[in-house]
């Protein structure tokens, strides 16, 4: 999902691309949620101030065990992004550099992470002349994703005494739950 900052005009360039279900799954790892299908992201690119403000939307449809009942949950996650690039030699407030002295100061820098301010939050640091739109897509893939999964809003979940899925049927069990540290409290008799 590579594009030269050369193939953008004025208009701007509309790019509909496909993330495989491997990169993906990949992306997706040790997260408890597993991809479907493939991605197919449609994203609208554009100059703007020395950057370029890429606009995009996909929908992600995952699965994963919901956390009430355990069963197997599908989620269809609709993500809209915008996401202002930034030359690298803007973001640092230096000239713009040649190819050769890029090469020359990524050689010497041996160091590629920084920190940014709050003003810098919507903004993302590229080299200057070609977007790599995978790590972008992953990580509004990542963003998208619950902090836990749900076959349905109302699940009712499991029977903590005999594990019966209250989805399916009531189990009988006696759910009035007593702390067994108080439970010798449940047989004084009050006198008034």
């Amino acid at each position: 999902m590579l594009v030269k900052i050369d193939q953008i005009r004025d208009q701007g360039l509309k790019v509909n691309e496909q993330m495989s279900l491997e990169l993906l799954g990949a992306a997706l790892e040790d997260s408890g949620f597993r991809a479907t299908e493939p991605l197919s992201v449609s994203a609208n690119l554009r100059k703007v101030s020395g950057g370029v403000l890429v606009e995009g939307k996909f929908t992600t449809r995952v699965v994963a065990e919901c956390k009430r009942c355990l069963t197997e949950s599908k989620l269809e996650l609709p993500v809209v992004f915008t996401i202002n690039l930034v030359p690298e030699s803007l973001a640092r407030g230096e000239d713009v550099l040649s190819d050769e002295e890029l090469e020359e100061k990524d050689r010497g820098s041996g160091e590629s992470g920084g920190s940014f301010g709050l003003e810098q939050a919507d903004e993302e640091v590229f080299d200057g002349k070609v977007i790599d739109l995978e790590p972008i897509v992953r990580e509004q893939v990542l963003l998208s994703l619950p902090m836990s999964a749900l076959c349905r809003e109302d699940c009712r979940g499991l029977c903590v005494k005999c594990g019966q899925n209250l989805n399916e049927k009531q189990c009988g069990c006696d759910t009035k739950f007593v702390d067994p540290r108080l439970a010798v409290l449940k047989d004084i008799k009050i006198q008034g």
